[in-house]
């Protein structure tokens, strides 16, 4: 039996609004839907992921997912929640960016099959579309009365809005159009703040589709602008945007970005984030609730969807690197690192570069912690912490006579210094 689209947005806390009819199409059977992207980045983020998850549930249920790049709309800008105009991107630039995007997507959707993912680019059917035939063909079906009254246009009327900004409810409405009238889609979606541009869509295919539109009309549904617990902006870290793009954020970074979530947040966002069953989360939920302290949905939650982006390995390396953090991994654990993983791993914590020369000659303990690399303040309070046996070297604990050598460093670089449980100072030699 296949799934109920409205009721898993529902139980999942992903639907906040759907225009009238929405879900008798629905029960018609298999339809294709649309959300769009913008391609002003080569990487999507964690806040494009409630999105694409939008489309992942429209594909579980049986129906067709439409992605669409905005290779046109991305050379407009969308005002839509802006307090400023952005920075136009060339086409070069664009195509870039949609090819990298895509091949995230792929991560997520299934692109064969009988209801296949299927990824559109709206300049395909733009760039040959003079300024004079769209406000001939488009532009005269939608009044400039409907336009002020968006929400999008009249929060920007005191701070000023371009005319190519004003008129990006209108290209988006066209993509609706086009894609109703060419790949039969019944459905836009997207966020809460996306409703008048979607809505746009609606109306000028009513008005451009005559007796078509009335016979088979087009719907809205869009899902709520999802917040932290404390009101703060989801997929936001202290060092800014979770990126999809390994190479922007680490698979480390981006599980421990689901990892920290608080308690009340990872609730809500493994009922977005996982494909799992109601009556399955639900229980995992309860569990948590049983023994909080050890975090399992939080580590349920990451594990699930860094597997999903970055695969099994990644996952695997992040788990290892997290136990060496704030575990108890083995010094032996640390030398399977790569440098690639210490770079990752230990981004953040706090460093020193200490030329190779002097390891070949042995440097004492208590100088490397104190006046070679300013770990510790003082070479006093060195000596202190290592008679407390508080130091660490490697995950060993440090004698006060240690001597570090070139053979402690691991993979030939790096030393990792430990003052208690939590207290890292990375060293790197250099030559």
């Amino acid at each position: 039996m296949a799934l109920d689209f409205l009721h898993e947005l529902r139980w999942r806390g992903l639907l906040h609004d759907s225009m009238p009819g929405a879900e008798e199409q629905l029960a018609k059977g298999p339809q294709r839907g649309y959300i769009g992207f913008d391609p002003t980045a080569d990487s999507l983020h964690v806040g494009n992921l409630v999105q694409i998850m939008i489309l992942v549930h429209f594909q579980r249920c049986g129906h067709k997912p439409i992605a669409l790049v905005g290779g046109a709309t991305g050379m407009v800008g969308d005002p839509s929640g802006k307090s400023a105009e952005r920075n136009l991107l060339d086409e070069g630039a664009l195509r870039h960016n949609q090819a990298c995007i895509q091949a995230q997507l792929e991560r997520f959707l299934d692109f064969s099959g009988a209801n296949a993912a299927e990824l559109v680019n709206n300049y395909d059917w733009f760039q040959d579309m003079g300024f004079l035939r769209f406000i001939r063909e488009v532009g005269k079906h939608i009044t400039v009365n409907y336009m002020m009254a968006k929400d999008s246009v009249k929060n920007r009327l005191e701070t000023g809005l371009s005319f190519t900004e004003f008129s990006y409810q209108l290209v988006q409405g066209y993509d609706y159009y086009w894609l109703w009238k060419n790949k039969d889609c019944h459905f836009q979606m997207g966020g809460s703040d996306q409703w008048g541009n979607i809505t746009t869509g609606t109306e000028l295919i009513r008005r451009m589709g005559g007796e078509d539109a009335a016979r088979d009309p087009a719907f809205a549904i869009t899902t709520p602008l999802l917040t932290k617990a404390d009101g703060s902006k989801f997929g936001k870290s202290e060092g800014g945007n979770v990126w999809l793009d390994a190479k922007r954020t680490s698979p480390y970074k981006f599980y421990q970005f689901w990892l920290n979530a608080s308690d009340e947040d990872a609730a809500r966002y493994i009922k977005i984030f996982s494909t799992r069953g109601e009556e399955e989360l639900n229980a995992l939920i309860s569990e948590h609730g049983k023994s909080p302290h050890l975090r399992s949905l939080q580590k349920e939650l990451a594990a699930d969807i860094t597997t999903r982006l970055h695969g099994a390995d990644e996952l695997n390396s992040a788990l290892q690197a997290t136990d060496l953090i704030f575990g108890q991994a083995s010094a032996e654990a640390l030398a399977g690192l790569s440098e690639r993983q210490w770079t990752e791993v230990f981004e953040g914590v706090p460093q020193a570069e200490v030329p190779r020369a002097a390891f070949e000659q042995g440097v004492p303990i208590a100088d490397l912690l104190s006046d070679r690399t300013g770990f510790l303040a003082s070479k006093g309070e060195a000596k202190r912490a290592l008679k407390e046996s508080s130091i660490a070297v490697n995950k060993v604990k440090a004698a006060e006579d240690r001597n570090i050598v070139v053979s402690d460093l691991v993979s030939g670089r790096f030393i990792l210094l430990q003052r208690g449980k939590k207290n890292y100072f990375l060293v790197k030699a250099v030559d």
